[in-house]
């Protein structure tokens, strides 16, 4: 079986890690914490980042602070894309705020020319999710905002070493929000990091994270200088990522360069066997971007029919995704951007990760083309 995912965890590493964190007792929140948190603003460069529990987390926390500290209202508008995981888009609504959708274009991001054209007066701001770790037309979406007056968010849950011209995108971006659940790149088992561009966003966050409670003074709990008597000012949930998942991250971000290599060498040799095959597209790429490949897609005719034979082949595969108007809570705006219901109803995701082979790359691509012939001889 060539499954899907196949999730590589340097044992070794983490197990050190982890037995430190056993061994001071600090399991929970803590020193490990602030120290996977400044390897990671080391390695992407941004000035702010927090470990939270889940990807999703991190995406309620940030569409609830950008809210609240704006002083948007419930009948505000985000525009977003249908075509992500339903966590992009339900983040809004739980912010009792609503979802706009924009079409994506061939790099199945959204699209700038349809973006600009759901801008209303109730516009405050825009999610771009880097599908697949895909930059599609991201820059053109930062000249949008700075243009309308827009706050930004990236969703970079699949974005995890995506770089463009050789630099970590998201600068720009007034949010970032990484996932490292187990299925990404770079995996913490579960868990997601938030980097917001601004730093008193990054301070209300951390309180927001943990109850309501400044989680910088925890590691300072033994410490003279422990605040004990805590002012708690809002209602707040238990969102904070652990030092445990910080372990583990820190052990795995060594190895993210040279792994995000290797799956852009499979990605490659995808693209050898597939890209003259008549009845398959493949998802453009931008030339200046060096994607994470968290993700190997191609839009082919009947594909349930295909990922029915794939899996009769011991070949895993996936929908990532299905068009988010589908669900009953999107129902409203159903089938109004075109390419997304289109891309959702023809898109598989391949078998794309550490353990893949040159052989197995071509075992996949013989099934898919053997499929094709039978189907159109």
């Amino acid at each position: 079986m060539i499954p899907m995912f196949a999730p590589v965890y340097h044992v070794d590493e983490c197990l050190d890690q982890i037995k430190q964190c056993l061994e001071t007792g600090w399991a929970g929140q803590g020193y490990k914490t602030i120290e996977f948190e400044e390897a990671w603003k080391k390695y992407t460069g941004f000035e702010n980042a927090h470990l939270v529990i889940t990807g999703t987390a991190g995406l309620n926390l940030t569409i609830e602070i950008l809210k609240d500290e704006n002083g948007w209202n419930n009948d505000d508008e985000i525009i977003s894309t249908p075509l992500t995981f339903v966590a992009t888009n339900n983040s809004i609504l739980k912010s009792n705020m609503k979802v706009v959708f924009a079409d994506v274009d061939e790099t199945l991001c959204l699209d700038p020319i349809s973006v600009e054209k759901k801008i209303t007066e109730k516009t405050r701001a825009i999610i771009f999710v880097g599908i697949g770790g895909n930059i599609g037309k991201y820059y053109d979406v930062v000249q949008i905002c700075q243009k309308y007056h827009l706050k930004l968010v990236l969703d970079a849950a699949h974005m995890a070493g995506t770089r463009v011209n050789g630099e970590i995108p998201g600068k720009e971006a007034d949010a970032v929000v990484y996932s490292f659940h187990v299925t990404k790149n770079l995996t913490t088992a579960d868990g997601g990091m938030v980097c917001f561009k601004n730093a008193y966003y990054d301070e209300v966050l951390r309180k927001l994270s943990w109850n309501g409670i400044d989680s910088s003074s925890s590691p300072k709990r033994y410490s003279k200088h422990y605040k004990w008597k805590q002012n708690i000012t809002k209602v707040a949930d238990a969102y904070n990522g652990n030092s445990i998942m910080a372990a583990i991250g820190l052990a795995q971000l060594p190895y993210l360069e040279k792994e995000n290599e290797y799956r852009r060498r499979v990605a490659e040799w995808y693209d050898e066997e597939l890209k003259d095959e008549e009845g398959i597209k493949l998802v453009t790429i931008p030339e200046n971007c060096q994607s994470s490949r968290w993700i190997y897609q191609i839009l082919v005719d009947d594909r349930d029919t295909l990922m029915e034979y794939l899996r009769s082949k011991s070949i895993g595969c996936a929908l990532h995704y299905l068009d988010n108007t589908e669900y009953p809570m999107y129902e409203g705006q159903n089938g109004i951007c075109k390419n997304a219901m289109f891309a959702s109803a023809h898109l598989v995701s391949l078998p794309c990760h550490l353990k893949i082979t040159r052989e197995d790359v071509k075992y996949v691509t013989d099934t898919i083309k053997e499929f094709l012939r039978k189907k159109y001889d």
